[in-house]
């Protein structure tokens, strides 16, 4: 078979490698389940590590790590001295229009003067540009601070400059070689290696500056930890340092903020009065902030965030809903019909894959394509451009992509193809000319095709530790909680059980499956999620997350279904080029070699049982020993 008619095989597992003796002693001492400190120990965490997690150290002064931040502190607190306005300018997504509210709302309460400045998406497209600096600059502000862009606007900044209109850069993203003109620059690139705000998001930079000028009027940061919650979850900006400090004081307040915006988009979400957490904003605040700023005018949101009248915050939050319904009939409708051309040509998840999926539609809506293709790149495994016209006789696209081929260097690739081209690993747009659409898709596809060849494809599911789900109760899912919030860099756990009953499944809406699951004498329900698969055997292993399901008058516990696989009664190990056929008995685990010989080791190993159990068996060969951890491990004996 062709790498380009690539069927899609099951997902490969890698079961947790066992930890050595005395790893899991923590676990008594911090009152935690050995599951979870065997989790943090295989992501290498050490007893401090594990420590800080559950209780963040205090931030050290911002000063020490942001060299410009004294200027940029001292230039806004003169210009809302002396009443220049202030233009914040921002971004169309969650992050870019979080932080525009953010540091509008602090100015305003300061008793300066602050104008909300963000791009449109469909017109403008991103980050700040020329023709806003000018008419900024005629509407009379004296002072620009870009949030979540402005260190690749070379031509604005120049522009800016010849207008004699100072611009403070606060930004995230990659910083070009050649430096655009400003008067301070934050960004936590330039922190030390090791500083706690490295991984601010454009919501981070804001909320840190805003803290700053706030030192003496404390009162005028009200509710700015709230926007720096949403924008930061809904970035995914990664969860160490300064982000997982403010998150863990944020969240479990903003269910109480006083910005009647939070409020209002809390009641239209159907939230519960509760303190919320990452999924809550994750799956439901950030996706109405983001329809804004995908079908409509991003300013919205920042008068959404920033109105102190709760009739029109809920107007506002009313807005949001609608787009965000127009969003998901967008999404459906676009999935569904790149679907049926997919089917078309005779591709269907696991039937003639080609190694990258591009498809391209006239009537296409720009701001939820980038949805669409995640979706499809989660479907087939594979990298996904979807591409939507304009009025020009161009296409503008989004591309999603599996870790194991780079977006970012396959544009690169490409650039000579492309009007315009940005991105990271696993996500990018570019704009292309509709007669190059033809030679672009060929290139990626062998591009896509090489990642194959060399080993792509079939990302590995890889549970961190065995949890019998007899364990998993309230008190067990409050505990992990303790270890929240869960995010990039700092994912929710991914445990596994051995040898499930499969009670009942059914297939729902939407491409979703329920279970209904049996370990020992313990039933749970599941849910799988896009599930791509068809029915589940009757014994299966079950890799799996633990999560409230809200959805009906009471939570429950449910657990989330990564994968599944029939479950085998045998495992097989190969060490130093021999192979192992390993199984429960009745007390141990019988390893039995190529020649049919069996020895049966007990379990658990002999020095670890109490010291009144009979100690006159010989000790275990370090060999056999080793391989008696690695069965049990592989037979869910063993976390």
């Amino acid at each position: 078979m062709s790498v380009s008619e690539h069927q899609r095989e099951p997902q490969p597992w890698r079961l947790p490698e066992p930890l050595p003796g005395g790893e899991l002693q923590l676990a008594e001492q911090l009152g935690l389940p050995q599951a979870l400190v065997a989790v943090l120990r295989r992501r290498g965490y050490s007893d401090q590590a594990i420590v800080d997690i559950l209780e963040p150290a205090p931030a050290p002064p911002p000063e020490q790590h942001f060299p410009d931040l004294p200027q940029a502190v001292e230039r806004l607190q003169q210009a809302i001295a002396g009443g220049e306005t202030v233009a914040v300018c921002g971004d169309y997504d969650a992050d870019g229009m979080t932080s525009t509210a953010l540091l509008t709302g602090v100015v305003q309460r300061l008793g300066g003067v602050a104008t909300a400045a963000i791009p449109s998406r469909m017109e403008e497209g991103y980050g700040l540009n020329p023709a806003m600096v000018e008419r900024l600059h005629e509407e009379g502000a004296g002072l620009l601070v870009t949030v979540d862009n402005g260190i690749s606007a070379t031509p604005a900044l120049e522009r800016a400059q010849a207008l004699g209109v100072e611009v403070i850069v606060t930004d995230h993203h990659a910083i070009p070689a050649q430096r655009p003109p400003y008067l301070a620059l934050l960004h936590p690139a330039l922190t030390p290696a090791e500083s706690p705000y490295r991984t601010l998001a454009g919501v981070g930079l804001a909320y840190l500056l805003a803290r700053c000028l706030c030192k003496h009027n404390p009162a005028a940061l009200a509710s700015s930890r709230d926007l720096f919650c949403i924008g930061t979850v809904a970035d995914m900006a990664p969860l160490h340092g300064v982000n997982r400090l403010w998150l863990r004081h944020g969240l479990a307040r903003l269910h109480q903020s006083c910005l009647p915006g939070i409020q209002a988009l809390i009641r239209s979400a159907g939230l519960a009065k509760r303190p919320l957490d990452e999924e809550d904003i994750g799956f439901h605040l950030a996706p109405r902030i983001n329809a804004v700023g995908r079908l409509g005018d991003p300013r919205h949101v920042v008068e959404l965030l920033t109105t102190p009248s709760e009739q029109q915050a809920m107007a506002m939050a009313r807005f949001c809903e609608d787009l965000n319904q127009q969003r998901r009939e967008l999404c459906a409708a676009i999935e569904a019909e790149a679907l049926t051309l997919l089917a078309a040509d005779g591709i269907a998840p696991g039937v003639r894959v080609p190694p990258f999926l591009l498809l391209a539609q006239n009537h296409w809506h720009h701001g939820v394509i980038g949805i669409v293709a995640a979706r499809l790149m989660e479907r087939f495994d594979r990298p996904v451009a979807l591409l939507a016209g304009d009025d020009k006789g161009r296409f503008r696209a989004s591309v999603r992509a599996p870790r194991w081929f780079a977006v970012d260097a396959a544009l690169q690739a490409c650039g000579e193809l492309l009007e315009v081209f940005g991105g990271h690993p696993a996500a990018g747009g570019f704009t292309v000319a509709s007669h190059q659409v033809a030679h672009l898709q060929e290139r990626l596809e062998q591009r896509a095709a090489t990642a194959l060849r060399q080993g792509g494809s079939a990302a590995m599911i890889a549970p961190e530790a065995h949890l019998d789900p007899g364990r998993i109760n309230g008190a067990f899912l409050a505990t992990l909680r303790s270890l929240a919030p869960f995010g990039v860099g700092h994912p929710v756990p991914l445990f596994w059980a051995h040898r499930c009953r499969v009670i009942s499944q059914q297939g729902l809406r939407g491409g979703h499956r329920r279970f209904e699951l049996a370990y020992g004498e313990a039933r749970f329900p599941a849910i799988a999620w896009r599930w791509p698969h068809g029915p589940a055997p009757q014994q299966v292993d079950v890799a799996f997350r633990i999560a409230w399901d809200r959805r009906g008058a009471q939570p429950r516990l449910q657990l989330e279904v990564e994968a599944l696989r029939a479950a085998q009664r045998e495992v097989v190990l190969r060490k130093q080029g021999r192979r192992y056929w390993c199984c429960r008995r009745d007390g141990g685990i019988q390893l039995r070699n190529a020649s049919g010989q069996c020895l049966t080791v007990p379990w658990p190993l002999p020095e670890d049982v109490a010291p009144d159990t009979d100690a006159r068996q010989p000790p275990l060969h370090p060999y056999v020993r080793q391989l008696a951890i690695q069965a049990a491990t592989d037979l869910g004996l063993a976390i």
